[in-house]
């Protein structure tokens, strides 16, 4: 049975519209797996922004925080998975909130296959080599985002059409949440500040 949990996710990139119809129909994804690839997507990230060969690594390696790659990877992957599914909700979406997390996770996959061998091949390759590099991180970008499109399309079951809009609007969402969310932290720290002063006003009354 754990060997099927690492069979069907490398299916499931291969046959995406089989995979994605089992994942919602078969119950055939785990969120055991989802966060797995999740967390190794962060550390491949990691990984690349600190190891890849100078010739495609512009990083100053003293300025480099693994915390930013926690927040910038897991952070807009479940900004995601809440705008996704609120949209979807509104717009008759068929998928559940765990299924979108199930379906946006697998995506990443390609990522975690390609990223880390890429970033090998990069402390060894000269400057004619690092067209490879690019191509095959594009590779690995577009089939994620080729990945999300069908299995937003599969789990919410909506026309090809229908799935461009609510991801774009999903997109447009997360903004909106950045920025409410940015907006409530600065007035947070005014206040904060506002009641620090007035303590300080009136001990030094005393």
């Amino acid at each position: 049975m754990r060997q099927e949990y690492f069979k069907f996710p490398l299916h499931l990139i291969v046959h995406p519209f089989d995979g994605y119809w089992d994942l919602k129909y078969e119950n055939r994804g785990r969120l055991g797996v989802a966060f797995s690839v999740l967390a190794l997507v962060v550390i491949a990230s990691i990984v690349q922004r600190q190891y890849a060969g100078f010739l495609v690594n512009f990083n100053d390696p003293r300025r480099l925080n693994s915390f930013d790659e926690l927040l910038y990877i897991v952070l807009p992957f479940f900004l995601w998975c809440v705008s996704n599914w609120s949209v979807t909700t509104l717009m008759g979406g068929e998928g559940k909130f765990k299924e979108i997390v199930l379906a946006s996770a697998y995506a990443l996959i390609p990522m975690v296959l390609i990223n880390p061998p890429m970033t090998l091949a990069s402390r060894f390759m000269v400057q004619e080599e690092t067209v490879f590099y690019y191509l095959l991180t594009m590779v690995a970008t577009i089939w994620f985002i080729g990945l999300l499109f069908v299995g937003s399309m599969t789990i919410h079951q909506y026309s090809a059409g229908k799935t461009v809009l609510t991801m774009f609007l999903s997109v447009i969402v997360m903004l909106i949440i950045v920025f409410l969310g940015t907006l409530v932290f600065s007035m947070m720290q005014q206040i904060y500040t506002f009641l620090v002063n007035v303590y300080r006003e009136i001990i030094f009354r005393q």
